[in-house]
Protein backbone atom coordinates (compact mmCIF):
# COMPACT_ATOMS: atom_id res chain seq x y z
CA UNK A 1 0.00 0.00 0.00
CA UNK A 2 0.87 3.91 -0.22
CA UNK A 3 0.34 5.86 2.66
CA UNK A 4 0.78 9.89 2.71
CA UNK A 5 2.40 10.74 5.96
CA UNK A 6 3.80 14.03 7.85
CA UNK A 7 7.25 13.71 9.73
CA UNK A 8 9.26 15.60 11.60
CA UNK A 9 12.80 14.74 11.79
CA UNK A 10 16.27 16.43 12.18
CA UNK A 11 18.46 17.43 9.75
CA UNK A 12 21.13 14.17 9.54
CA UNK A 13 17.91 12.24 9.70
CA UNK A 14 16.18 13.89 6.82
CA UNK A 15 19.17 13.30 4.60
CA UNK A 16 19.38 10.08 5.22
CA UNK A 17 17.58 7.17 3.68
CA UNK A 18 17.35 4.36 6.21
CA UNK A 19 16.55 6.86 8.74
CA UNK A 20 13.61 8.30 6.91
CA UNK A 21 12.36 4.65 6.19
CA UNK A 22 13.28 3.59 10.13
CA UNK A 23 10.88 6.33 11.09
CA UNK A 24 8.30 5.54 8.53
CA UNK A 25 8.26 2.22 9.90
CA UNK A 26 7.57 3.29 13.69
CA UNK A 27 5.16 5.70 12.04
CA UNK A 28 3.33 3.07 10.78
CA UNK A 29 3.91 0.10 13.16
CA UNK A 30 5.36 -1.59 10.34
CA UNK A 31 9.12 -3.59 9.78
CA UNK A 32 11.85 -1.40 8.51
CA UNK A 33 12.23 -4.24 5.31
CA UNK A 34 8.61 -3.59 4.63
CA UNK A 35 8.99 -0.06 3.81
CA UNK A 36 10.41 -0.15 -0.04
CA UNK A 37 10.99 4.01 -0.67
CA UNK A 38 8.96 7.12 -0.51
CA UNK A 39 8.41 9.86 -2.31
CA UNK A 40 9.41 13.40 -0.90
CA UNK A 41 5.77 15.62 -1.23
CA UNK A 42 6.57 18.80 0.44
CA UNK A 43 9.85 19.78 2.37
CA UNK A 44 10.29 22.89 4.37
CA UNK A 45 12.48 24.04 7.47
CA UNK A 46 11.64 24.65 10.95
CA UNK A 47 14.28 26.97 12.62
CA UNK A 48 12.27 29.14 15.14
CA UNK A 49 13.36 26.72 17.94
CA UNK A 50 16.92 26.31 19.38
CA UNK A 51 16.54 22.57 17.84
CA UNK A 52 16.19 22.57 13.87
CA UNK A 53 13.79 20.18 12.05
CA UNK A 54 12.85 18.83 8.58
CA UNK A 55 9.25 18.65 7.87
CA UNK A 56 8.48 16.38 5.35
CA UNK A 57 5.20 15.17 3.92
CA UNK A 58 5.88 11.89 2.03
CA UNK A 59 4.24 9.13 0.10
CA UNK A 60 5.45 5.87 1.80
CA UNK A 61 5.49 2.45 -0.36
CA UNK A 62 4.92 -0.38 2.23
CA UNK A 63 4.83 -3.95 1.54
CA UNK A 64 4.53 -3.06 -2.16
CA UNK A 65 7.35 -2.58 -4.90
CA UNK A 66 8.73 0.86 -4.92
CA UNK A 67 7.95 3.17 -8.17
CA UNK A 68 9.90 6.06 -9.34
CA UNK A 69 8.10 9.69 -9.50
CA UNK A 70 6.77 10.04 -12.21
CA UNK A 71 7.08 13.09 -14.10
CA UNK A 72 4.57 15.13 -16.09
CA UNK A 73 4.78 14.65 -19.61
CA UNK A 74 3.92 16.90 -22.80
CA UNK A 75 2.98 16.69 -26.01
CA UNK A 76 5.10 19.23 -28.15
CA UNK A 77 3.31 19.27 -31.31
CA UNK A 78 5.04 19.82 -35.34
CA UNK A 79 4.30 23.25 -36.42
CA UNK A 80 6.45 24.27 -39.24
CA UNK A 81 3.53 24.40 -41.46
CA UNK A 82 1.31 25.30 -38.82
CA UNK A 83 -1.80 27.18 -39.91
CA UNK A 84 -1.32 30.33 -37.65
CA UNK A 85 1.93 31.68 -36.12
CA UNK A 86 2.84 34.40 -33.02
CA UNK A 87 5.77 36.89 -32.93
CA UNK A 88 7.31 36.60 -29.65
CA UNK A 89 9.43 39.70 -28.42
CA UNK A 90 11.67 38.57 -25.97
CA UNK A 91 13.24 34.93 -24.90
CA UNK A 92 12.78 35.16 -20.90
CA UNK A 93 10.58 33.29 -19.05
CA UNK A 94 7.18 34.77 -20.04
CA UNK A 95 8.37 34.38 -23.75
CA UNK A 96 9.96 30.46 -23.87
CA UNK A 97 6.92 29.34 -22.15
CA UNK A 98 4.26 31.37 -24.34
CA UNK A 99 6.27 29.43 -26.89
CA UNK A 100 6.16 26.32 -25.25
CA UNK A 101 2.57 26.89 -24.73
CA UNK A 102 1.75 27.54 -28.45
CA UNK A 103 3.60 24.46 -30.12
CA UNK A 104 1.07 22.61 -27.46
CA UNK A 105 -1.81 24.03 -29.34
CA UNK A 106 -0.26 23.43 -32.90
CA UNK A 107 0.42 27.02 -33.21
CA UNK A 108 3.77 28.23 -34.77
CA UNK A 109 5.80 30.95 -32.54
CA UNK A 110 8.82 32.87 -33.81
CA UNK A 111 11.03 34.38 -31.09
CA UNK A 112 12.56 37.88 -31.64
CA UNK A 113 15.77 37.87 -29.56
CA UNK A 114 17.85 41.34 -28.93
CA UNK A 115 20.68 39.29 -27.21
CA UNK A 116 22.90 36.68 -27.79
CA UNK A 117 22.41 32.76 -26.86
CA UNK A 118 23.43 31.62 -23.40
CA UNK A 119 26.78 31.06 -24.25
CA UNK A 120 27.81 33.90 -25.82
CA UNK A 121 26.08 35.57 -23.54
CA UNK A 122 28.38 34.21 -21.04
CA UNK A 123 31.72 35.92 -22.81
CA UNK A 124 30.08 39.37 -22.21
CA UNK A 125 29.34 39.11 -18.82
CA UNK A 126 32.94 38.25 -17.91
CA UNK A 127 33.60 41.46 -19.47
CA UNK A 128 31.14 43.23 -17.70
CA UNK A 129 32.34 42.18 -14.51
CA UNK A 130 36.27 42.27 -15.34
CA UNK A 131 36.75 45.24 -17.18
CA UNK A 132 32.94 47.33 -16.37
CA UNK A 133 32.11 47.17 -19.92
CA UNK A 134 28.62 46.94 -20.68
CA UNK A 135 27.03 45.19 -24.04
CA UNK A 136 23.45 47.09 -24.21
CA UNK A 137 22.18 43.89 -25.72
CA UNK A 138 24.11 41.16 -24.59
CA UNK A 139 24.51 41.60 -20.29
CA UNK A 140 22.34 40.02 -16.89
CA UNK A 141 18.94 41.42 -17.99
CA UNK A 142 18.80 40.59 -22.23
CA UNK A 143 19.55 37.79 -23.98
CA UNK A 144 18.61 34.30 -24.61
CA UNK A 145 16.63 33.28 -20.64
CA UNK A 146 16.23 36.80 -19.92
CA UNK A 147 16.84 38.66 -16.55
CA UNK A 148 16.47 34.84 -14.93
CA UNK A 149 19.05 33.00 -16.60
CA UNK A 150 22.40 34.58 -14.96
CA UNK A 151 20.48 36.22 -12.07
CA UNK A 152 19.92 33.03 -9.82
CA UNK A 153 16.76 30.92 -10.79
CA UNK A 154 14.60 31.24 -7.55
CA UNK A 155 10.66 29.51 -8.21
CA UNK A 156 8.95 30.52 -5.62
CA UNK A 157 6.12 32.75 -5.67
CA UNK A 158 2.80 33.70 -4.30
CA UNK A 159 1.03 34.16 -7.66
CA UNK A 160 -0.71 30.38 -7.36
CA UNK A 161 -4.08 32.60 -8.57
CA UNK A 162 -2.02 33.65 -12.10
CA UNK A 163 -1.61 29.95 -13.24
CA UNK A 164 -0.35 26.75 -12.31
CA UNK A 165 2.62 26.78 -10.90
CA UNK A 166 3.07 22.28 -10.35
CA UNK A 167 3.06 22.66 -14.26
CA UNK A 168 5.93 25.54 -14.91
CA UNK A 169 8.12 23.39 -12.19
CA UNK A 170 6.86 20.47 -13.78
CA UNK A 171 8.88 21.56 -17.09
CA UNK A 172 11.47 22.98 -15.47
CA UNK A 173 12.13 19.27 -15.00
CA UNK A 174 11.14 18.18 -18.13
CA UNK A 175 14.34 20.22 -19.66
CA UNK A 176 16.93 19.25 -16.91
CA UNK A 177 16.37 20.57 -13.52
CA UNK A 178 16.41 18.05 -10.68
CA UNK A 179 12.89 16.89 -9.57
CA UNK A 180 13.41 18.41 -5.17
CA UNK A 181 12.17 21.52 -7.50
CA UNK A 182 8.59 20.20 -7.24
CA UNK A 183 8.92 19.57 -3.31
CA UNK A 184 10.97 22.01 -1.96
CA UNK A 185 9.31 24.59 -0.21
CA UNK A 186 11.32 27.53 -1.43
CA UNK A 187 12.31 26.08 -4.91
CA UNK A 188 16.02 26.94 -6.42
CA UNK A 189 17.97 26.24 -9.72
CA UNK A 190 21.31 27.97 -9.76
CA UNK A 191 22.64 30.58 -12.17
CA UNK A 192 25.20 27.34 -13.02
CA UNK A 193 22.59 25.18 -13.89
CA UNK A 194 19.99 27.41 -15.84
CA UNK A 195 21.59 27.89 -18.70
CA UNK A 196 21.52 24.07 -20.03
CA UNK A 197 18.20 24.14 -18.91
CA UNK A 198 17.25 27.15 -21.15
CA UNK A 199 19.41 26.09 -24.13
CA UNK A 200 17.07 22.40 -23.84
CA UNK A 201 13.97 24.42 -24.25
CA UNK A 202 15.51 26.46 -26.82
CA UNK A 203 16.29 23.45 -28.75
CA UNK A 204 12.74 22.00 -28.47
CA UNK A 205 11.13 25.15 -30.00
CA UNK A 206 13.51 24.34 -32.46
CA UNK A 207 12.36 21.00 -32.89
CA UNK A 208 8.78 21.44 -33.41
CA UNK A 209 9.34 23.70 -36.23
CA UNK A 210 9.24 27.18 -34.20
CA UNK A 211 12.05 29.76 -34.71
CA UNK A 212 14.58 30.84 -32.39
CA UNK A 213 16.67 34.26 -33.60
CA UNK A 214 18.90 35.96 -31.64
CA UNK A 215 20.06 39.65 -31.84
CA UNK A 216 17.16 40.54 -33.37
CA UNK A 217 15.98 43.59 -31.64
CA UNK A 218 12.51 44.97 -32.52
CA UNK A 219 12.77 49.17 -33.21
CA UNK A 220 9.42 49.35 -34.54
CA UNK A 221 5.56 48.10 -34.96
CA UNK A 222 3.70 48.20 -38.33
CA UNK A 223 0.04 49.32 -37.18
CA UNK A 224 -3.26 49.00 -39.24
CA UNK A 225 -6.84 49.65 -38.42
CA UNK A 226 -6.39 48.10 -35.08
CA UNK A 227 -4.18 45.84 -35.51
CA UNK A 228 -0.10 44.79 -35.22
CA UNK A 229 0.81 44.08 -39.21
CA UNK A 230 4.37 43.41 -38.58
CA UNK A 231 7.50 44.45 -36.39
CA UNK A 232 10.68 45.66 -37.72
CA UNK A 233 14.31 44.94 -36.36
CA UNK A 234 17.57 46.66 -36.13
CA UNK A 235 18.93 44.99 -38.97
CA UNK A 236 16.39 45.80 -41.29
CA UNK A 237 13.73 42.62 -41.27
CA UNK A 238 10.27 42.92 -41.36
CA UNK A 239 8.15 40.31 -39.33
CA UNK A 240 4.65 39.19 -39.83
CA UNK A 241 2.28 37.28 -37.90
CA UNK A 242 -1.30 36.57 -36.71
CA UNK A 243 -0.84 38.13 -33.71
CA UNK A 244 2.43 39.61 -30.98
CA UNK A 245 3.16 38.87 -27.49
CA UNK A 246 5.64 41.45 -26.22
CA UNK A 247 7.84 39.64 -23.35
CA UNK A 248 10.35 42.21 -23.11
CA UNK A 249 11.51 42.48 -19.58
CA UNK A 250 11.84 45.34 -17.08
CA UNK A 251 14.78 46.83 -18.36
CA UNK A 252 13.76 46.73 -22.07
CA UNK A 253 13.20 50.99 -21.65
CA UNK A 254 13.87 51.57 -25.33
CA UNK A 255 10.50 49.70 -25.76
CA UNK A 256 8.89 51.77 -23.06
CA UNK A 257 10.05 55.10 -24.73
CA UNK A 258 8.70 53.53 -27.98
CA UNK A 259 5.43 52.54 -26.96
CA UNK A 260 4.63 56.13 -25.82
CA UNK A 261 6.18 57.67 -29.04
CA UNK A 262 3.48 56.06 -31.12
CA UNK A 263 0.80 56.14 -28.68
CA UNK A 264 0.46 52.83 -27.78
CA UNK A 265 -1.79 53.30 -23.99
CA UNK A 266 1.55 52.97 -21.56
CA UNK A 267 1.21 53.83 -17.70
CA UNK A 268 3.41 54.88 -15.11
CA UNK A 269 3.83 52.02 -12.59
CA UNK A 270 4.96 52.18 -8.89
CA UNK A 271 7.63 49.83 -8.04
CA UNK A 272 10.68 49.84 -5.39
CA UNK A 273 14.23 50.99 -5.32
CA UNK A 274 17.12 50.89 -2.82
CA UNK A 275 20.44 48.93 -2.29
CA UNK A 276 21.73 45.44 -2.04
CA UNK A 277 22.70 44.53 1.36
CA UNK A 278 25.57 41.72 1.67
CA UNK A 279 27.25 39.70 4.88
CA UNK A 280 28.79 37.05 5.37
CA UNK A 281 26.87 34.01 5.24
CA UNK A 282 27.66 32.67 8.80
CA UNK A 283 26.73 35.62 10.45
CA UNK A 284 23.21 34.98 8.67
CA UNK A 285 23.77 31.83 9.54
CA UNK A 286 24.30 32.21 13.09
CA UNK A 287 20.64 34.55 13.71
CA UNK A 288 18.78 31.83 11.51
CA UNK A 289 19.95 28.78 13.16
CA UNK A 290 20.96 29.88 16.44
CA UNK A 291 24.13 28.10 16.14
CA UNK A 292 28.09 29.09 15.64
CA UNK A 293 28.65 26.04 12.72
CA UNK A 294 25.72 25.24 10.37
CA UNK A 295 25.07 21.94 10.56
CA UNK A 296 25.98 20.54 6.81
CA UNK A 297 22.58 18.86 6.25
CA UNK A 298 20.88 22.35 6.22
CA UNK A 299 21.27 24.87 2.94
CA UNK A 300 22.82 28.24 4.30
CA UNK A 301 20.09 30.47 5.85
CA UNK A 302 18.20 33.07 4.30
CA UNK A 303 15.67 35.65 5.55
CA UNK A 304 12.86 37.84 4.71
CA UNK A 305 12.13 40.95 6.39
CA UNK A 306 9.48 43.93 5.91
CA UNK A 307 8.88 46.84 8.08
CA UNK A 308 6.54 50.03 7.32
CA UNK A 309 8.31 53.34 7.53
CA UNK A 310 6.88 56.51 7.43
CA UNK A 311 3.98 54.89 5.65
CA UNK A 312 5.89 53.61 3.08
CA UNK A 313 6.76 49.47 2.94
CA UNK A 314 10.69 48.88 3.31
CA UNK A 315 11.85 45.29 2.48
CA UNK A 316 14.28 42.77 1.66
CA UNK A 317 14.22 41.04 -2.28
CA UNK A 318 15.44 38.27 -4.01
CA UNK A 319 17.60 37.18 -0.90
CA UNK A 320 20.84 35.35 -2.27
CA UNK A 321 22.07 32.90 0.09
CA UNK A 322 25.51 31.96 -0.26
CA UNK A 323 25.86 34.16 -3.41
CA UNK A 324 27.67 37.13 -5.47
CA UNK A 325 26.52 40.77 -5.80
CA UNK A 326 26.78 41.81 -9.38
CA UNK A 327 26.59 44.59 -11.55
CA UNK A 328 23.22 45.00 -14.00
CA UNK A 329 23.05 47.33 -16.03
CA UNK A 330 21.83 47.56 -19.43
CA UNK A 331 23.65 50.96 -21.12
CA UNK A 332 26.77 52.74 -20.20
CA UNK A 333 26.38 55.50 -17.63
CA UNK A 334 24.03 53.03 -15.38
CA UNK A 335 24.97 51.57 -12.14
CA UNK A 336 22.51 48.60 -11.30
CA UNK A 337 23.45 45.75 -9.31
CA UNK A 338 21.39 42.44 -9.02
CA UNK A 339 22.35 39.07 -7.02
CA UNK A 340 22.23 35.71 -7.88
CA UNK A 341 23.42 31.83 -6.07
CA UNK A 342 25.09 28.62 -7.45
CA UNK A 343 22.54 25.62 -7.24
CA UNK A 344 24.89 24.84 -4.42
CA UNK A 345 24.69 28.27 -2.85
CA UNK A 346 28.22 27.58 -1.44
CA UNK A 347 29.40 31.13 -1.99
CA UNK A 348 30.87 32.91 1.78
CA UNK A 349 28.29 35.77 1.64
CA UNK A 350 24.90 36.52 1.82
CA UNK A 351 22.97 39.12 0.26
CA UNK A 352 19.28 40.59 -0.86
CA UNK A 353 18.00 43.76 -2.31
CA UNK A 354 16.54 46.22 0.71
CA UNK A 355 14.39 48.50 -1.15
CA UNK A 356 11.60 51.22 -0.66
CA UNK A 357 8.52 52.34 -2.00
CA UNK A 358 8.72 54.42 -4.40
CA UNK A 359 4.97 56.43 -5.15
CA UNK A 360 4.95 58.79 -8.35
CA UNK A 361 4.68 62.05 -6.16
CA UNK A 362 7.85 60.82 -4.98
CA UNK A 363 9.34 60.68 -8.72
CA UNK A 364 7.74 63.94 -9.19
CA UNK A 365 9.35 65.92 -6.36
CA UNK A 366 13.03 64.43 -7.24
CA UNK A 367 13.03 64.84 -11.00
CA UNK A 368 12.09 68.46 -10.17
CA UNK A 369 14.17 69.16 -7.44
CA UNK A 370 16.77 67.96 -9.49
CA UNK A 371 15.82 70.24 -12.85
CA UNK A 372 15.28 67.63 -15.19
CA UNK A 373 12.95 68.19 -17.73
CA UNK A 374 11.30 64.66 -17.33
CA UNK A 375 8.54 65.96 -14.36
CA UNK A 376 5.28 65.78 -15.91
CA UNK A 377 3.30 64.07 -13.45
CA UNK A 378 1.25 62.34 -15.68
CA UNK A 379 3.75 61.04 -17.68
CA UNK A 380 3.92 57.21 -18.57
CA UNK A 381 7.00 57.41 -17.86
CA UNK A 382 8.25 59.36 -15.22
CA UNK A 383 8.83 56.87 -12.77
CA UNK A 384 10.85 55.46 -15.55
CA UNK A 385 12.78 58.78 -15.76
CA UNK A 386 13.50 58.95 -11.88
CA UNK A 387 14.89 55.17 -12.27
CA UNK A 388 17.04 56.40 -14.63
CA UNK A 389 18.16 59.35 -13.07
CA UNK A 390 19.18 57.89 -9.47
CA UNK A 391 21.06 54.71 -11.55
CA UNK A 392 23.38 57.92 -13.23
CA UNK A 393 23.96 59.65 -9.80
CA UNK A 394 25.11 56.14 -8.55
CA UNK A 395 27.31 55.73 -11.25
CA UNK A 396 28.97 58.73 -11.62
CA UNK A 397 29.30 58.55 -7.35
CA UNK A 398 31.09 54.76 -8.34
CA UNK A 399 33.90 56.45 -10.51
CA UNK A 400 32.83 54.71 -13.82
CA UNK A 401 33.59 50.79 -15.09
CA UNK A 402 30.91 49.58 -13.04
CA UNK A 403 32.36 50.24 -9.25
CA UNK A 404 29.43 50.59 -7.62
CA UNK A 405 29.54 53.36 -4.43
CA UNK A 406 29.15 51.40 -0.96
CA UNK A 407 28.97 52.26 2.68
CA UNK A 408 29.22 49.89 5.86
CA UNK A 409 25.54 49.48 6.82
CA UNK A 410 26.14 50.88 10.73
CA UNK A 411 28.17 54.09 8.84
CA UNK A 412 24.84 54.17 6.32
CA UNK A 413 22.78 54.26 8.74
CA UNK A 414 24.40 56.96 11.36
CA UNK A 415 25.72 59.06 8.22
CA UNK A 416 29.29 58.49 8.60
CA UNK A 417 31.67 57.73 5.76
CA UNK A 418 32.92 53.92 6.01
CA UNK A 419 37.13 54.69 5.95
CA UNK A 420 37.41 51.04 4.49
CA UNK A 421 35.06 48.54 3.29
CA UNK A 422 34.96 44.71 3.77
CA UNK A 423 35.60 42.06 1.68
CA UNK A 424 32.86 41.29 -0.64
CA UNK A 425 31.48 39.43 -3.84
CA UNK A 426 31.64 42.70 -6.08
CA UNK A 427 33.47 42.11 -8.77
CA UNK A 428 34.18 45.11 -10.68
CA UNK A 429 35.12 46.84 -6.97
CA UNK A 430 33.41 49.20 -4.44
CA UNK A 431 34.13 53.34 -4.10
CA UNK A 432 33.15 53.94 -0.30
CA UNK A 433 30.86 56.48 -0.20
CA UNK A 434 28.32 58.61 1.65
CA UNK A 435 25.27 57.29 -0.28
CA UNK A 436 23.15 60.17 1.20
CA UNK A 437 24.20 62.62 -0.88
CA UNK A 438 23.36 59.31 -3.58
CA UNK A 439 20.29 58.14 -3.14
CA UNK A 440 16.85 60.35 -2.54
CA UNK A 441 16.42 61.14 1.32
CA UNK A 442 13.43 59.49 1.87
CA UNK A 443 15.36 56.35 0.27
CA UNK A 444 17.94 56.87 2.77
CA UNK A 445 15.76 57.93 5.96
CA UNK A 446 13.59 54.50 5.40
CA UNK A 447 16.63 52.18 4.76
CA UNK A 448 18.21 53.46 7.92
CA UNK A 449 15.21 53.47 10.46
CA UNK A 450 14.52 49.35 8.23
CA UNK A 451 18.11 48.68 9.56
CA UNK A 452 18.25 49.25 12.91
CA UNK A 453 14.88 47.76 13.24
CA UNK A 454 15.88 44.84 11.43
CA UNK A 455 18.35 44.37 13.96
CA UNK A 456 16.47 44.79 16.61
CA UNK A 457 14.44 41.91 14.82
CA UNK A 458 18.09 39.71 13.84
CA UNK A 459 20.27 40.38 16.34
CA UNK A 460 23.63 40.41 14.46
CA UNK A 461 22.24 41.60 11.53
CA UNK A 462 23.01 45.39 12.01
CA UNK A 463 26.47 45.47 11.85
CA UNK A 464 29.42 46.69 10.30
CA UNK A 465 30.72 43.68 8.79
CA UNK A 466 28.05 44.50 6.45
CA UNK A 467 28.07 46.65 3.19
CA UNK A 468 25.26 48.41 1.55
CA UNK A 469 25.93 48.66 -2.21
CA UNK A 470 23.87 50.94 -4.61
CA UNK A 471 21.80 51.16 -6.54
CA UNK A 472 19.14 48.20 -6.69
CA UNK A 473 16.83 49.83 -8.88
CA UNK A 474 15.38 46.95 -11.55
CA UNK A 475 12.93 45.15 -8.69
CA UNK A 476 10.23 45.60 -11.29
CA UNK A 477 9.25 47.47 -14.35
CA UNK A 478 8.34 50.91 -13.84
CA UNK A 479 5.92 51.15 -16.47
CA UNK A 480 2.63 49.17 -17.03
CA UNK A 481 2.01 48.51 -20.48
CA UNK A 482 -2.06 48.31 -20.35
CA UNK A 483 -4.34 45.44 -21.79
CA UNK A 484 -7.69 44.09 -21.10
CA UNK A 485 -8.37 42.26 -18.20
CA UNK A 486 -10.29 39.72 -20.20
CA UNK A 487 -8.86 39.22 -23.79
CA UNK A 488 -5.02 40.21 -22.57
CA UNK A 489 -4.63 41.90 -25.14
CA UNK A 490 -3.93 45.85 -25.74
CA UNK A 491 -6.91 47.97 -25.40
CA UNK A 492 -5.88 49.60 -28.68
CA UNK A 493 -4.72 46.32 -30.59
CA UNK A 494 -6.83 43.39 -30.92
CA UNK A 495 -3.82 41.04 -31.69
CA UNK A 496 -1.14 42.66 -29.53
CA UNK A 497 -0.68 41.00 -26.36
CA UNK A 498 1.75 42.43 -23.49
CA UNK A 499 3.10 39.95 -21.31
CA UNK A 500 5.50 39.05 -18.14
CA UNK A 501 7.43 41.20 -15.77
CA UNK A 502 8.04 44.28 -18.99
CA UNK A 503 4.22 44.31 -19.23
CA UNK A 504 3.88 44.77 -15.43
CA UNK A 505 2.24 41.65 -14.58
CA UNK A 506 4.75 39.00 -13.37
CA UNK A 507 7.23 39.67 -10.47
CA UNK A 508 10.26 36.90 -11.15
CA UNK A 509 10.61 33.61 -13.18
CA UNK A 510 7.53 31.41 -11.88
CA UNK A 511 4.94 34.02 -12.12
CA UNK A 512 6.13 35.56 -15.50
CA UNK A 513 6.36 32.05 -17.02
CA UNK A 514 2.34 31.64 -15.49
CA UNK A 515 1.35 34.94 -17.86
CA UNK A 516 3.59 33.71 -20.82
CA UNK A 517 1.54 30.42 -20.67
CA UNK A 518 -2.27 32.49 -19.88
CA UNK A 519 -1.33 34.45 -23.46
CA UNK A 520 -0.70 31.41 -25.26
CA UNK A 521 -3.93 30.00 -23.94
CA UNK A 522 -5.77 32.80 -24.65
CA UNK A 523 -4.23 33.07 -28.05
CA UNK A 524 -5.09 29.18 -29.25
CA UNK A 525 -8.76 29.80 -27.99
CA UNK A 526 -8.81 32.80 -30.28
CA UNK A 527 -6.81 31.25 -33.02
Amino acid sequence: MQQKLTIKLLPSEASDILSVKKIIANTTGKKIRSVSGYHILKQSIDARAKTIWVNLTINAFIEEPFHQREIQSFNFKEVKNAEKKVVIIGAGPAGLFAALHLIEQGIKPVILERGKDVRSRRRDLAILNKEGIVNPESNYCFGEGGAGTYSDGKLYTRSNKRGDINRILNLFVHFGAQDQILYQSHPHIGTNKLPQIITAMRKQIIDSGGEFLFEKKVIDFNISNQKIKSVTTADGYIFNADAFILATGHSASDIFELLHKKRILIEAKEFALGVRVEHPQQIIDNIQYHCLIRDKNIPPASYTLVKQVNDRGVFSFCMCPGGIIAPAATSAGQMVVNGWSPSKRNNPYANSGMVVQVKLEDAYKELKANNRKEVDLNSPLLLLHFQQMIEQKCFNAGGGKMVAPAQRMADFSNGNLSNSLPTNSYLPGLQSTQLQYVLPNFINQSLAKGFTSFGKKMQGYFTNEAVVVATESRTSSPVRICRNPETLTHPQLDNFYPCGEGAGYAGGIVSAAMDGERIASKLARVL
